[in-house]
């Protein structure tokens, strides 16, 4: 058996009617059959139709003879009763006789409804239940039962309900009776005729059928033979050829039409076959020229990537030499900043952790002008997260939900990505640099990994310049005080000199000294001079200006440079200066010859009492020397003859002095 499934023909034993040979059978079986029994149909109908009339034919001759029967009567006395006068007719039916032999019931129902005789002996003088229906009747009426005339009908026979009386009963029957004395009831069982055609009918039915069988076996294996094994065949090379077999050729059995198919069918795999060959040469040379295309892309693509790759090399390279160039951090940072545009990057900014250990923006191209500034703790926002795990993170899509809260400096939550790196050297942070594109997903995962280069290069630069400004700030810090040394101390009066001399403004400058700082040390200890030096720095610094410079001369002398300040405000703040310690609870105070830390003050400006620095310095070195021959806790401004006192050296390094 054939089918087709997705546009291939196959066998399955499944399916039925999906050959030609069964099609082919079943269009000739079945007409032929269907005639066949239509004709039977119609013969045993015609038939039974004749036997049905002469049924109904026998049934009222039947009726008439009986009742006629009943009319003749023997010769009796008058009141004689009926079914002994009647008794001829009763001898006859319950005869044998066989032309009596189709004749069921018979029975005779008075006006009363009440069965007067009967062939049925034990239903006389006793109620009919239907008899209503006889008594309703009008002369002489015959029903017949049975089928329509088909086969399969069944042949009941019929009934005849006949009215007696009249003239002829006036013998025996008296008054109203004589005129209607009864109703003859007859009933006619179907005859042998019938049931003889029914049985020839059935007879030829199954002939039929037999020979209906063998015409079907017949063309079956005639169309199987002839029509369905070749076809069988030529569709099993179609199928083998289908799957890429197309050097099988197909048998050719006779010449028929299936015949002529399969030569045309060789044929054309034949031809198919060269075309197979030429295709086949055809797509060696295609997939040939594709991998060298293939090749040549990739090896294009490479080409494109080194490229690149040289590119940002070479731009890490000049970033690197650029930025490291330079030990100063904010030349470090400005560098940066100006480098990081040249590598597609429109926006970003560059965050330093601050003593408050806060993210802090120092550089920045984010569109707003406030960025600057701002700051964030560890873990808050993109850059703190960076910052708090140590790793990059990367945010493809600004607009989509995050669980990031973003500022402004750090990015708007608008449309782009944001890349935020950590600054880390030697596993320590030193800040993060965000990177950030108007596109969404714009950085890939080169350029991510290239910008972590840019920012261990810059990471790096800012570690160095942190190193050098702690080295300065060591080379010219006192490490016990933590204010600038003296070595610092004239590098700055030489840059507030000219500043002053350039834009003609005044520079004051005050020499402290603690007083009996020597007996603190000798009854307290050398500790405790420590300490009372640190608190007397911090009671300085609190009282000065950020633009002001505080210190350490040497010993327990400091110097404190005031920029923009004339002498009078100058004496002021000395004044303040020395209330501000002298008003202080100081630890080891008691210990003094006074009961309490004091300190004594000189004081001396520019130009009014000299007009450079060594003259500057001496001029207030000798006010000081003034303040402590006054009694100390004071303060002595500059006057002329204080440089020349017999109890002082000339020059800013003088013999040492009373404490």
């Amino acid at each position: 058996m054939l089918h087709c499934a997705g546009g291939r023909l196959s066998h399955s034993p499944e399916l039925f009617l999906n050959s030609v040979g069964q099609k082919l059978l079943v269009a000739i079986a079945l007409p032929a059959i269907a005639v066949a029994l239509w004709g039977l149909l119609m013969t045993w109908r015609r038939t039974d139709d004749a036997v049905r009339a002469d049924i109904q034919a026998d049934a009222l001759g039947y009726a008439t003879f009986l009742a006629t029967s009943f009319g003749a009567v023997e010769d009796v006395r008058p009141g004689t009763p009926p079914r002994v006068a009647h008794r001829a007719v009763t001898l006859a039916l319950r005869s044998n006789w066989s032309a009596l032999r189709a004749v069921g019931d018979v029975r005779i129902v008075d006006a009363k409804g009440v069965v007067r005789w009967s062939r049925r002996i034990e239903e006389e003088d006793k109620a009919l239940p239907d008899a209503g229906r006889i008594l309703g009747s009008r002369g002489v009426t015959a029903s017949f039962e049975g089928g329509a005339g088909w086969p399969w009908s069944p042949a009941r026979g019929g009934e005849v309900l006949s009215q007696l009386g009249g003239v002829g009963c006036g013998g025996c029957h008296f008054g109203d009776a004589t005129l209607r004395t009864g109703y003859l009831q007859l009933t006619v069982d179907a005859p042998a005729l019938r049931r003889e055609v029914s049985d020839v009918f059935l007879n030829a039915t199954m002939a039929v059928l037999v020979f209906s069988l063998v015409l079907i076996g017949a063309s079956a294996l005639g169309l199987r033979i002839f029509l369905t094994r070749p076809l069988t065949r030529l569709v099993t090379v179609m199928r083998r050829a289908e799957g890429g077999e197309l050097l099988v050729r197909a048998p050719v059995m006779g010449r028929d039409e299936i015949g002529r198919l399969s030569i045309a069918y060789n044929r054309m795999l034949a031809r198919l076959t060269e075309l197979k060959a030429v295709d086949i040469d055809r797509q060696a040379d295609l997939d040939k020229a594709h991998a060298e295309l293939v090749l040549k892309e990739e090896l294009e693509q490479l080409n494109t990537k080194l490229e690149v790759r040289l590119e940002e090399l070479q731009g890490l390279f000049e970033l690197a030499r650029t930025i490291n160039s330079t030990l100063d951090l904010e030349q470090v940072l400005d560098r940066v900043a100006s480098t990081v545009p040249k590598f597609g990057v429109p926006k970003f900014s560059i965050m330093l952790l601050n003593p408050e250990g806060l993210l802090e923006v120092v550089k920045a191209r984010t569109g707003n002008p406030n960025s600057v500034g701002l700051s964030f703790a560890i873990g808050e926002g993109i850059c703190g997260r960076a910052a708090q795990i140590l790793r990059s993170v990367y945010v493809p899509d600004l607009e989509a939900p995050s669980p990031f809260k973003v500022r402004g400096g750090e990015g708007s939550r608008g449309r782009g990505c944001l890349l935020a790196v950590p600054m880390l050297h030697a596993d320590e942070l030193f800040g993060v640099l965000n990177f950030e594109r108007g596109e969404k997903a714009d950085f890939s995962s080169d350029e991510i990994e290239f910008f972590t280069a840019v920012t261990d290069q810059a990471a790096m630069a800012v570690a160095n310049a942190r190193l050098h400004e702690q080295t300065v700030t060591l080379s010219i810090t006192d490490p016990l005080t933590g204010v600038p040394n003296r070595r610092h101390l004239f590098q700055q009066l030489e840059s507030e000199i000219n500043r002053a001399n350039r834009f003609g403004t005044q520079l004051s400058m005050l020499m402290i000294d603690i007083d009996f700082f020597k007996h603190l040390n000798d009854t307290a200890g050398h500790r405790a001079g420590d300490e009372v030096l640190r608190e007397v720095c911090r009671l300085l610094k609190k009282n000065l200006r950020k633009v002001d410079t505080l210190a350490r001369y040497g010993g327990e002398e400091f110097a404190v440079l005031l920029p923009q300040v004339p002498r009078h405000e100058a004496v002021d703040v000395a004044e303040k200066l020395r209330r501000a310690v002298e008003e202080a609870p100081l630890e080891h105070g008691k210990t003094q010859p006074m009961g309490k830390v004091t300190i004594s003050v000189g004081v001396a400006s520019l130009p009014v009492d000299a007009t450079d620095q060594a003259r500057l310095v001496d001029c207030a070195d000798s006010a000081l020397y003034a303040s402590k021959r006054g009694g100390r806790n004071k303060v002595s401004a500059f006057e002329n003859g204080m440089e020349t006192h017999p109890g002082r050296e000339r020059g800013p390094r003088p013999a040492a002095r009373p404490n």
